[in-house]
């Protein structure tokens, strides 16, 4: 089980796939343990609850979801 699971949610769940990408790649570069993984807006309560990450990242398309 990975040490920290992070949350990335965008409009559609495919934006952040890059980013997903990368961070997956820099993370393994530093040894380091993480799950991360993206969704839609649309689906963002339901992995919040399934999954509950330990840190939530909104892309600036959906940041209106903060509060």
């Amino acid at each position: 089980m990975a040490e920290k699971k992070v949350m990335l949610v965008c409009a559609a769940g495919m934006s952040t796939s890059l980013l997903v990408s990368k961070m997956q790649k820099a993370a393994k570069e530093q040894g380091e343990d993480v799950d991360i993984f993206a969704t839609a807006a649309s689906d963002a309560d339901n992995k919040l609850e399934s999954e509950q990450p330990d840190i939530l990242m909104l892309g600036p398309q959906v940041s209106y979801m903060l509060p």
